[in-house]
């Protein structure tokens, strides 16, 4: 009796096992870049240049995210010059001393239909009890451009 019960939870805990693993394949990879990045900035791993990095994963990317991922680099290398971009789980990112203040997610890379800058709670953006911490993107205008400025602005300070 105890064989039959024993076999009966095997196979249910298989089941669920191969029906759900907790993680997409794109979160799977997103999990593996950022791997590869501690190992490459680690002690024994080889030193890269943080901005070389970055250069490289924007031009790995679609045409429409790459536009807007150039755009908003650009951006914040020209008013929060004091952020560090590096790569962050396998996305452009821009760190203060050492921790990301604000990344870039591009559309492709979880199949969603925007892109999106988002800012971790280093970013400097509080605004009484309620404020944005993301900003969904289809395009950029110049007037976006410049919100997108004085936001980077204010999350770097």
């Amino acid at each position: 009796m105890a064989t039959t019960k024993n076999a009966a939870k095997t196979t249910t805990k298989t089941t669920k096992a191969a029906s759900y693993d907790g993680f997409t394949e794109a979160e799977r990879s997103a999990m593996k870049d950022r791997a590869k990045e501690l190992k490459a900035r680690g002690a024994k791993g080889p030193k890269v240049d943080p901005e070389a990095e970055v250069l490289a994963k924007i031009a790995e990317l679609d045409p429409s995210d790459r536009a807007i991922a150039e755009k908003i680099h650009a951006i914040i290398k020209a008013n929060a010059p004091m952020l560090t971009p590096k790569t962050w789980y396998g996305m452009p990112a821009y760190a203060r001393d050492g921790k990301i203040v604000c990344h870039f997610q591009p559309a492709a890379k979880f199949k969603t239909r925007y892109a999106m800058l988002g800012f971790s709670d280093q970013a400097n953006l509080d605004d009484g009890d309620l404020w944005p911490a993301y900003y969904a993107i289809t395009q950029l205008t110049p007037a976006d451009e410049q919100k997108i400025a004085a936001i980077v602005e204010r999350a770097a300070a």
